[in-house]
């Protein structure tokens, strides 16, 4: 069954500077949990592409993933290739200009690779989500 995370935040940057951050994923480890950034296979010249490996705070085991969509000042996209017990992960950061600043929507989907466990997967990453978001929007108005 297809799980869904949805996480709203407002930034008081423009959509430009929130948008350079989520973009370059050299800049993660700056305002998330991710403490390093590798990358594996740059992607075209906009980026699209990218295979990225992230070490998490806590977590010994690694998240790849693959950036698919960038679509300037409003959209990042990204797939997980591995790290997490979940299939078809899709996760989404859309940008839209909100007054001086900036409404930031992440949102995902993604089954479970083991039945009755996507209650579970959807309360950890909303919750991870959200603390992502959060540092973005936070380090883009300083």
């Amino acid at each position: 069954m297809v799980q869904r995370v949805d996480v709203h935040v407002r930034s008081s940057a423009p959509p430009d500077r929130v948008y350079r951050l989520a973009a370059d994923s050299s800049t993660w480890p700056e305002w998330s949990p991710v403490v390093r950034y590798e990358r594996e296979r740059a992607g075209d010249a906009n980026g699209v592409g990218e295979v990225r490996v992230f070490h998490n705070k806590g977590r010994k085991v690694l998240t790849r993933e693959e950036v698919v969509e960038l679509t300037p000042n409003r959209r990042v996209g990204y797939v997980l290739l591995s790290g997490l017990a979940i299939r078809d992960y899709r996760a989404f950061i859309d940008l839209a200009p909100d007054g001086d600043g900036t409404a930031i929507r992440w949102h995902s989907s993604f089954e479970p690779k083991t039945r009755g466990t996507g209650w579970l997967y959807r309360l950890v990453l909303q919750a991870v989500i959200t603390q992502y978001a959060k540092g973005l929007a936070e380090h883009a108005g300083r």
